[in-house]
């Protein structure tokens, strides 16, 4: 009997299109995929991929650049979240339709935290809009997505790498791909603003121009007519020299507890197979840097692969 192969994508923003760069590595070994387990971006990717999409929604991702970022920012009364997520939602309805979990080629599961018990959901079945769209909200930046009696936000508060999951689900063997092992100390800049060009040195992509500057310029100009005491608070912050704006505080906070939930849980539970890509210059806004973070990922699970498979021999 063939052992069942189970792929856990973790969250990482951004980071995240490292995924498509691992899931083509992982076809090119002739690795099946038996089921997929995300958590944030990961839902979101792994989404795409269960539902067979995969191909097509690489094409977009590769396109994607700064105009198409902020036309999906939909800003709303910060009484929960400073996002809404519905044209996000929209999106990922492009690639999954307003489909069933159940329906999907590969059996599928998304993670979720319910903000009121902080217990992990797991989303098995059901709409699939819903459930990424539940999965991938960042507290503060997206409003909760309200299942039921539950309040659900970003899983990558109880599980960002979801190797327990895949198990959950039959899996034999567990490949998982953690994208934020290398990214504290890395993204929250104070003092003077210096370009990272490590990435140079190794590859030859075109480094396409920084959202982070337009995205908060977008944001203040949503936000500058509304008399709300928070965003005089915020107003302040995002115009201070040389100072972590108040995103980046709140982002770097949960990188670093996600970071840390990660160690202790791939020690408990370690994956089989454990791919890292090295994404840590890439930051919570950088979407347009696709082509980066999925030439990393093939790089990483490339190497992962080979290293298994020795392994395996010996």
């Amino acid at each position: 009997m063939s052992q069942k192969i189970g792929l856990a994508l973790g969250s990482g923003s951004a980071r995240g299109w490292a995924h498509i760069g691992v899931i083509e590595a992982l076809q090119e070994e002739g690795i099946d995929i038996d089921v997929v387990a995300g958590t944030s971006i990961g839902a979101l990717v792994g989404a795409v991929f269960a539902a067979g999409k995969i191909k097509e929604f690489k094409g977009v991702i590769l396109d994607f650049d700064w105009k198409r970022l902020l036309s999906m920012l939909d800003v709303v009364f910060p009484r929960t979240g400073l996002l809404d997520g519905k044209k996000v939602a929209e999106f990922v309805r492009n690639y999954v339709e307003d489909r069933d979990i159940e329906d999907f080629i590969l059996p599928f599961c998304a993670v979720c935290t319910d903000l009121r018990t902080g217990e992990e959901i797991r989303i098995f079945q059901g709409g699939v809009i819903e459930a990424v769209r539940a999965s991938i909200a960042v507290p503060g930046i997206f409003t909760p997505v309200i299942i039921g009696e539950k309040y659900l936000v970003d899983g990558g508060l109880v599980n960002p790498v979801p190797v327990s999951v895949a198990r959950q689900m039959g899996s034999d063997i567990v490949i998982a791909v953690d994208l934020n092992h290398d990214i504290i100390g890395k993204n929250l800049k104070i003092g003077p603003k210096r370009r990272d060009k490590s990435w140079r040195k190794k590859k030859k992509f075109s480094n396409k121009v920084s959202v982070k500057d337009r995205v908060l310029h977008e944001v203040k100009e949503k936000i500058k007519n509304i008399d709300v005491p928070l965003f005089d608070s915020m107003r302040q912050w995002l115009v201070k020299e040389h100072m972590p704006n108040i995103f980046d505080i709140m982002l770097t906070s949960i990188n670093i507890m996600e970071n840390r939930i990660t160690q202790a849980n791939l020690r408990l539970e370690p994956p089989d197979i454990l791919i890292r890509p090295n994404l840590g210059y890439i930051r919570f806004m950088d979407f347009h840097r696709a082509e980066e973070a999925i030439f990393e990922g093939y790089q990483a699970a490339k190497k992962a692969i080979c290293e298994w498979k020795s392994l395996k021999k010996a």
